[in-house]
């Protein structure tokens, strides 16, 4: 039954809604499977499940290698036990190696050159840093209580770990693998994003309603931009239980998820106002942006719809998208003409044309049992 619905919808679309591929060209969406120990992978340029490959104990989260056509599958393990990241050949779609970590881990970022990963140790406190073409840690760095997340800046300086646990942001040197300066005052920190100049970072403070903005340490620039220590600007009211932040790809803005108050924030990142606050549908847990910049995607985990948020017009279109029970991650195919939405509860990927006017529900596929997290990867052979 899914089978024909997916091949009704392909044949009702018409040539120009999908990009024209070559013959070498490959791209695959990765989805972990937590309660599965699996990942399921797509083949996004044919909207159909490729294949599901064994990996390591509770996977969490996954990040595709921007220059290597490789993926990252973070393990948590059994409970206090230790985790790995597996390693996925995305030509053959088979694991090629497991890198063991720590306790578990819950994140991964990976540096702009795709030559370190940062995986982050929840159960240790600590980040390890992978050296990806050796497939080895290379170090390992504290930082504060029940690390969420980490996010390492464009310039490649700064790592920026979320410690929920411990109420605080750490800031790294990348350089010298050491921690330069610790931000107190975010209640359950979970999620951080940094501006493509990597001047600032924002915090989501999770266990209250706040988001934290903070400066990044520089040094005096030929622009005129004069050098600047690590500080905290600003604390900024939000909606209650801010969970998650979308930045937009320019940089302007940033909107938050309130998973409590089932509302987005938006925040203008320059200046650090808070435009308002908007509806979304029941617990709100993560936002994306497309890449015009237009439209913000929202995941609601109690709703199983994925609102829609014109930016620039201020306000939601249509009704919501229905998807599957507990959306939870999502990420765009490379050309941005499909969203794939991953529903926890329901166990399957929901697959959203963005090109339809609004975007429209366009098929649903399965994944293993408790899906959590998504990657995107592609490249051409040869």
């Amino acid at each position: 039954m899914l089978f024909t619905f997916a091949l009704f919808a392909l044949a009702a679309c018409r040539p120009h809604d999908f990009p024209q591929y070559d013959p070498n060209y490959r791209e695959y969406a990765y989805v972990t499977n937590g309660s599965s120990s699996t990942v399921s992978v797509y083949d996004v340029v044919n909207v159909r499940v490729d294949r599901e490959i064994p990996v390591g104990q509770n996977p969490t989260a996954v990040a595709a290698n921007p220059t290597r056509n490789e993926v990252y599958v973070v393990n948590g393990g059994a409970a206090n036990g230790q985790g790995s990241v597996a390693v996925i050949d995305a030509e053959k779609n088979l694991v090629a190696a497991t890198i063991p970590v720590h306790k578990l881990p819950v994140a991964i970022a990976l540096d702009p050159a795709g030559t370190f990963a940062y995986v982050v140790n929840s159960g240790s406190n600590s980040i390890s840093v992978l050296d990806l073409k050796a497939r080895r840690e290379t170090a390992q760095i504290g930082v504060g209580e029940d690390p969420a997340a980490a996010r390492v800046s464009p310039d490649g300086r700064t790592l920026v770990v979320a410690n929920r646990g411990g109420n605080s942001v750490s800031l790294i040197e990348i350089a010298t693998r050491r921690v330069r300066s610790v931000m107190e005052g975010c209640p359950g920190a979970s999620d951080v994003v940094i501006l493509p100049d990597s001047s600032k970072t924002f915090a989501a403070c999770s266990g209250g309603h706040q988001v934290m903005a903070i400066l990044l340490e520089h040094e005096a620039r030929p622009d005129g931009r004069s050098a600047t220590a690590d500080r905290i600007q600003s604390l900024l009211d939000v909606g209650r239980g801010p969970v998650q932040l979308a930045l937009k790809p320019d940089g302007g803005e940033v909107f938050v998820s309130n998973s409590l108050s089932n509302s987005i924030s938006e925040i203008y990142a320059n200046t650090n106002d808070v435009a308002g606050a908007y509806l979304m549908g029941a617990d709100p847990v993560r936002g994306l942006v497309s890449a015009d910049n237009s439209l913000l995607y929202v995941g609601n985990l109690h709703s199983a719809e994925v609102t829609v948020y014109s930016i620039e017009d201020g306000k939601r279109i249509g009704p919501g998208i229905h998807v599957g029970d507990g959306p939870s991650a999502m990420a765009f195919s490379s050309a941005g003409h499909l969203l794939f939405v991953v529903d926890t509860r329901s166990s399957d990927v929901a697959v959203v044309r963005t090109q339809s006017k609004p975007p429209a529900m366009f098929t649903m596929l399965p994944a293993g049992r408790g899906p959590n997290a998504i990657a995107v990867k592609a490249f051409r052979l040869g």
